[in-house]
């Protein structure tokens, strides 16, 4: 039972992902010179999200702190890193952003290609030229008013300790005078087996919205400080 469930929400993964490609398509074509940052084409990642999540019978997600986002404002958002499933989680705060996102993502057939369509940002890992595209992007983005996410550990974890968080989100934010919009979520490592397609065990996942920290009147000498303090904040709503 567990291999046909299983079966069932790939090949339903599959399906609604290339449906939301065609629909980000045909809307980028439709409203090309009305929607420059594509975020009427990013709501439609709303609904796929529902539906991804809302198809499997193995996952039960529980989202906490919506009300400490205002989707009015712009931030540079940090998040914790698990597995794939993060990005259908995140898509659950309803907020306006663009991924930074590793470049073999965008090359996945239709989740990549929205990626794409979306106007997601675009890093090389270990490419020095890359990374300084990305914050050029980045900036850009902050100060039209759109807000970045950043998983600030590079890489996904593959324990339930965090990897170190990286400085660049921090530094952005600073420089940018943007407040740090802090995100954990939990339990999504669990969600997709590593290696394995097929889903054996309930996995209840968290999505928890901290409140925000101002980053008006700090220097970069306080950027270490600053990675510190929301790593231990998202530490702390993680389970051990």
């Amino acid at each position: 039972m567990n291999a046909f469930l299983s079966l069932f929400f790939w090949v339903a993964c599959v399906v609604l992902t290339a449906t939301l490609f065609f629909v980000e398509l045909f809307l980028k074509i439709l409203l090309f010179p009305f929607d420059r940052q594509a975020r009427f084409l990013h709501r439609q990642c709303f609904w796929w999200s529902d539906g991804v999540i809302g198809m499997n019978p193995f996952w039960q997600l529980t989202v906490r702190g919506l009300e400490n986002a205002d989707p009015k404002k712009t931030y540079v958002i940090v998040a914790n890193h698990q597995s794939l499933g993060d990005i259908a989680v995140l898509y659950q705060t309803r907020l306006q952003f663009k991924w930074v996102a590793k470049e073999s993502l965008f090359s996945i057939p239709f989740l990549g290609w929205c990626l794409s369509l979306c106007k997601h940002i675009k890093l090389r890992r270990g490419d020095q030229g890359s990374i300084r595209n990305v914050y050029r992007e980045a900036i850009d983005y902050l100060k039209a008013g759109m807000s970045v996410l950043f998983f600030p550990e590079g890489t996904r974890s593959e324990t339930h300790a965090m990897n170190p968080f990286q400085s660049g989100a921090f530094k952005l934010a600073i420089t940018e005078k943007i407040p740090v919009l802090p995100i954990a979520i939990d339990g999504t490592r669990d969600a997709i087996p590593k290696g394995d397609w097929i889903m054996r065990t309930k996995v209840f996942c968290t999505l928890t919205v901290l409140e925000p920290i101002e980053t008006a009147g700090m220097s970069r000498n306080d950027v270490q400080a600053l990675s510190e303090t929301v790593r231990a904040r998202i530490a702390a709503h993680l389970k051990s």
